[in-house]
C-alpha cells in the first residue's frame, strides 16, 4: 500500500497580489493540517485574472522563477510543512513570457518549470496577448509522494495532455484552472469542463485533481483597456475524480473550499494494468492525430 493524499483549494482572489498570498498560504496550512501532502492552488492566483483585458503595462508582473513571490512562499512552505505544491505564476524567461506551473517538492527544492501548452483566445480569456506557448512539452516529476504531472487550464481540455503525461508514467494528473462564465455564448460550460477531465481520467486510469477560483472580476473602463467595460463570473466547481472518473470531492460554485482525497497508487496501479488500456495501445494507427 502506497497512499498519496491530495487537496484542491478553491479561492476567491483580490486585486491585491499580498492578500491573495495570505490567503493562499493559511488554506495550503489548513490543508497540510488535515493530511494533504500535494496541494493544489488555482491558476494565475497571485491576483485577479488579468487575462480578462489587454494591457501593454500587465507585461510587468511577469517574474523569472528565482524572483515571483508565490514561487518564493511555496518553496518555503512545502519545506516547513513536508507537502508538494505545485505554483502557478506568470513567468518571464528572457524576452519572453508564460503561464508556468512551478514544481516544488516537499523538502523546498524547485523539481522543474512546466509551461502551458494550449493558450486560449477568446472573449476575457484573451491569454494569447500575454502567454506564448510553452517549450518545455508536458512533464511528469519524481516527488517525495509520487509520480506527478499536470496541464494547466486550457491544457485540461486536450485529451493529449493528459494520455502524454500518462505514458510518462504519472501517477496523478493536476490541473490548476481560471474559469468561469462564458458571457458572449451565454452558457454555463461548468458540466461540459467536469465531464472532459473526468474522461481524462477514466481514459487513462489515473486520478485527477482541479482547483478552480470562485467570484466576480469586473473591468472598469480606461484608457489602458481602450475603454473596455466586463466581468467574469469563476464557477468554482472544483474536484477529485478517481481513476475510473468518478468524482469523489466536489466542490461548490462559490464557497472557498479545501477537497482532500486519500488514493493508494498501488491500487491505482493495478487497476490500471488490469484494464489492458496501455498494453492495447497502437501507436501506428494514430497518424491522423499529428498531420
Amino acid at each position: 500500500m502506497r497512499n498519496i493524499t491530495v487537496a484542491a483549494i478553491q479561492m476567491k482572489c483580490s486585486t491585491v497580489v499580498e492578500e491573495n498570498l495570505k490567503k493562499a498560504e493559511e488554506m495550503v496550512r489548513k490543508a497540510a493540517g488535515q493530511g494533504a501532502q500535494v496541494i493544489l492552488l488555482p491558476e494565475l492566483f497571485e491576483r485577479e485574472y488579468f487575462c480578462q483585458q489587454k494591457r501593454y503595462d500587465f507585461y510587468q508582473y511577469a517574474l523569472p522563477v528565482d524572483e515571483n513571490p508565490a514561487v518564493e512562499m511555496g518553496m518555503r512552505l512545502a519545506k516547513e510543512l513536508e507537502v508538494v505544491l505545485p505554483i502557478s505564476f506568470y513567468e518571464k524567461d528572457g524576452n519572453v513570457l508564460y503561464n508556468s506551473l512551478a514544481w516544488i517538492d516537499a523538502d523546498g527544492s524547485l523539481l522543474g518549470v512546466y509551461r502551458k501548452t494550449h493558450i486560449p483566445d477568446d472573449h476575457f480569456y484573451q491569454e494569447k496577448f500575454y502567454f506564448t506557448p510553452g517549450n518545455t512539452g508536458f512533464m511528469v516529476f519524481e516527488t517525495k509522494y509520487g509520480t506527478l504531472g499536470a496541464g494547466i487550464c486550457w491544457d485540461q481540455w486536450f485529451p493529449e495532455t493528459a494520455r502524454s503525461l500518462a505514458l510518462q508514467g504519472a501517477e496523478v494528473i493536476f490541473y490548476p484552472t481560471a474559469i468561469g462564465s462564458e458571457p458572449i455564448l451565454e452558457t454555463d460550460s461548468m458540466p461540459h469542463w467536469r465531464r472532459c477531465m473526468q474522461g481524462h481520467a477514466g481514459a487513462n486510469l489515473v486520478p485527477v485533481v482541479a482547483a478552480n477560483r470562485i467570484g466576480r472580476e469586473d473591468v472598469e473602463p480606461c484608457e489602458a483597456n481602450a475603454g473596455q467595460k466586463s466581468s467574469l463570473i469563476f464557477y468554482g466547481s472544483s474536484f477529485i475524480a478517481d481513476e475510473t472518473g468518478e468524482l469523489v470531492q466536489s466542490a461548490s460554485r462559490d464557497q472557498e473550499e479545501i477537497l482532500i482525497q486519500t488514493f493508494d497508487l498501488d491500487q491505482v496501479r493495478d487497476n490500471r494494468l488490469s484494464w489492458g488500456i496501455f498494453r492495447d495501445r497502437r501507436p501506428e494507427m494514430y497518424d491522423d492525430i499529428t498531420d
